[in-house]
């Protein structure tokens, strides 16, 4: 599994429709408006690189109203459950 934050920069009138949009296309699980530098973030989970890629330069591409996005692509992954798991081992 591939994980990766797109942060996106989107019309302001088009804020609504991209993050529905973006949200409809498969490996993409999440799309958060927030605030700040950026209008959207959405989360990809893959299932290679060459998805991420294909998601990133075609997918996203497709959706009319970007004005500009920076992929981050991750390591690994933390959690509170994975943390919780580790912590408990042996506390039974």
């Amino acid at each position: 599994m591939v994980n990766a934050i797109v942060l996106l920069n989107v019309q302001s009138d088009r804020i609504n429709q991209v993050a529905e949009e973006l949200a409809d296309l498969d490996g993409i699980s999440e799309v958060y408006s927030v605030a700040g530098q950026y209008d959207l973030v959405a989360m990809i989970r893959a299932r290679s690189d060459e998805q991420v890629a294909s998601l990133v330069t075609e997918g996203l591409l497709r959706v009319e109203g970007l004005l500009s996005s920076e992929t981050l692509i991750a390591f690994r992954t933390y959690s509170n459950h994975d943390l919780d798991g580790m912590f408990s081992v042996g506390l039974d």
